[in-house]
């Protein structure tokens, strides 16, 4: 009898010790399982039974209370979310969210209370935290450290960029999102600079599939947070910002009112690449955070900058640049750093006139501030201060100028976020898109402001004019960039190179490896409502006029967007449709010749033009009739890419 009386009290001892809660996805291939287990709650999430995270921690720890220990689940409620947006200047225009939610309530051993939301679609899971209202009095709560965690499954790979140190960098101008990829690093090994990983990180569960983690939701609300190096027991957890962030200016804290919510923690999954191309969950989980009746054009840029440098920003030179946009149909052009100095406010407001007449809008260059980095480049000290800010985006409007490329930022602390936030609710109201560089990831920006187009967060385009070493692994870099960077938000990485060196001096400058087809593809394949070429005048002399008719028609927003093939590193293959006309485009990341095999279902019964490799890095035109039969055979030279496209 006692035996009997020992074993039913452990029995119930384990059962009072581990709680489980269940929910799934609407179609039911993913699972989650979130377990409170001696006082510490975990999640688990399965993919068609297979376990795609194993055990990872949850929780936070804050001013209001300790929410990493001591926990009772107090209940749970289940609810389905069914919604439908739009999106203008995006990968896709119409979503339709359907999630299953699980909002499990929680007390530490003082009787606070958090909550944890998780939304589960049919390729995504999230989560975040909610501290309510406390009944004390207390107004704002300050979140210290996340325990959240992403444990993967032992033999998993990563394609993940680590964080770099605090003013480090070009004139101590970063963290910025501009390192380069791991490729099929095991998980577990310790970063470049011992300081963890930034988002997106993708990561390939061996013959499971593959597994993408980022963050979205976060304004002027929160920090920006990245993944910590992994412990000895294979598990990434959330990492706040670092103190020497932003010059040491501002908290490595998050503060906000009651109730708190923090950002949204995304995890997309799936046995291929397909959900990570084509998902919507970093738009899924905001709203809106702002409105406004004026109208942010989106469209295509020359830019004088990327290949002729610091020294083409003047005058004549910017001349050149408008009737190069115009000759190409562009809607406008950037005209980037020290124009304030070679140019002059009175001759911009000219050059503004002046591509006005030419049916060109102009965007104009900005450093962020004047204290957070050593750069020199000006105009600087006019976006950092509301009273700056208002003065110069008056005179902006004025003057016509179309929107502002921001750069320099270096960091993901609250009040750099703040900053973004701020920056970009003040250019709502006088009419002007934004661009970010020297910058921390967009998280879920396309939705909350109408006036948010790009941003870079990447090692971008000038990185093939300042490093031939860049320059040669380019191609296996871009086949990268649509898995992680670009499946999260719009990334202007400032494509379509045809100079044959990078260089005004067409004797200088690091070499092009890529074929010309490729950087047509390239043209698709990253998306950015803003794209700002690489185009110099020369080219339009240099080579075929049908590259040109194809560009001049190309869009840089779209209805729909369906990955087709790829892995990356090797490959791409991405298809997008903008009104009725799909455009398809591949690009070859190998030093080698390869025949890819396609299907495109959506070009049945159509009539297309296809741009591919020729001789060298040559391309070539003809037209296929799509029947009934819709296989391609993509016949992509090294470094090289195709573009299909409807007429």
């Amino acid at each position: 009898m006692k035996a009997v009386i020992l074993l039913f009290f452990i029995f119930f001892s384990n059962i009072m010790q581990s709680q489980t809660v269940s929910a799934s996805s609407p179609n039911k291939n993913i699972k989650l399982d979130i377990t409170l287990i001696n006082g510490s709650a975990y999640y688990n999430i399965f993919y068609s039974k297979d376990e795609f995270l194993a055990k990872s921690p949850l929780g936070l720890t804050s001013s209001l209370g300790d929410f990493s220990k001591g926990l009772k689940m107090i209940n749970h409620i289940n609810s389905k979310i069914n919604e439908s947006y739009t999106l203008n200047h995006s990968k896709v225009s119409k979503v339709i969210y359907k999630a299953n939610e699980i909002k499990c309530t929680f007390t530490n051993t003082a009787n606070d209370t958090l909550h944890i939301v998780f939304r589960i679609t049919d390729r995504d899971v999230a989560f975040s935290y909610i501290i309510p209202e406390n009944g004390k009095g207390t107004i704002d709560c300050t979140i210290n450290k996340e325990i959240t965690g992403f444990k993967l499954p032992a033999g998993s790979t990563t394609f993940i960029t680590p964080q770099a140190p605090p003013l480090s960098g070009y004139e101590k101008t970063k963290p910025s999102y501009e390192e380069e990829y791991t490729r099929e690093q095991p998980v577990g090994i310790k970063s470049r600079y011992g300081l963890g990983y930034t988002y997106p990180a993708l990561f390939h569960l061996d013959k499971k599939g593959w597994l993408l983690i980022s963050e979205t939701g976060v304004s002027h609300n929160y920090v920006g947070t990245r993944l910590s190096d992994a412990s000895a027991d294979g598990i990434y957890t959330v990492a706040f910002p670092q103190e020497g962030e932003n010059n040491n200016k501002g908290a490595v804290t998050a503060t906000a009112p009651l109730p708190m919510q923090t950002s949204w923690k995304t995890i997309t999954i799936g046995n291929n690449l397909k959900p990570i191309v084509e998902s919507t969950i970093a738009t899924d989980l905001v709203k809106p955070l702002i409105s406004s009746t004026k109208i942010f054009d989106t469209g295509r840029a020359s830019w004088s900058w990327i290949v002729w440098q610091d020294a083409s920003c003047n005058y004549n030179d910017q001349i050149t640049y408008i009737d190069l946009a115009a000759a190409l149909d562009c809607e406008f052009i950037l005209i980037d750093a020290l124009w304030d100095i070679n140019i002059g406010k009175e001759k911009m407001a000219e050059l503004v006139n002046y591509a006005k007449s030419k049916n060109v809008g102009v965007l104009l260059w900005y450093n962020s501030n004047g204290q957070w980095n050593t750069a020199p480049q000006t105009p600087k000290d006019r976006m950092d201060t509301s009273e700056a800010r208002i003065k110069e985006m008056q005179w902006l409007q004025q003057i016509g100028v179309k929107g502002l490329k921001i750069d320099f930022f270096g960091g993901d602390k609250q009040t750099t976020m703040k900053l973004y936030h701020d920056i970009l609710t003040d250019a709502a109201v006088y009419g002007l898109t934004i661009n970010f560089h020297g910058t921390t990831l967009p998280r879920g920006w396309e939705r909350m402001y109408p006036n948010f187009m790009t941003g870079e967060a990447v090692l971008a385009s000038e990185n093939l004019v300042f490093q031939q070493s860049f320059s040669d692994r380019y191609a296996s870099t871009a086949t990268i960039y649509p898995f992680t960077r670009n499946a999260v938000a719009a990334m202007d990485f400032g494509p379509v190179f045809l100079n044959s060196r990078l260089n005004r001096n067409p004797n200088e400058g690091t070499i092009r490896r890529t074929t010309d087809a490729f950087e047509m593809a390239t043209a698709v394949v990253f998306f950015s409502p803003l794209q700002h070429w690489g185009l110099t005048p020369e080219n339009l002399k240099e080579k075929p006029k049908y590259l040109f008719d194809y560009l001049k028609k190309v869009p840089t927003v779209w209805d729909e967007t369906r990955f087709i093939d790829g892995y990356p590193g090797k490959y791409c293959v991405i298809a997008r449709r903008k009104d009725a006309k799909w455009y398809i485009a591949a690009i070859n990341g190998e030093h080698n010749k390869k025949t890819i095999t396609v299907n495109l279902p959506m070009l049945k019964g159509k009539k297309t033009a296809v741009i591919e490799d020729d001789q060298g890095l040559g391309s070539k035109l003809s037209y296929k009739d799509f029947g009934k039969n819709t296989t391609f055979d993509l016949k992509l030279s090294a470094n090289g890419g195709t573009v299909i496209y409807m007429q």
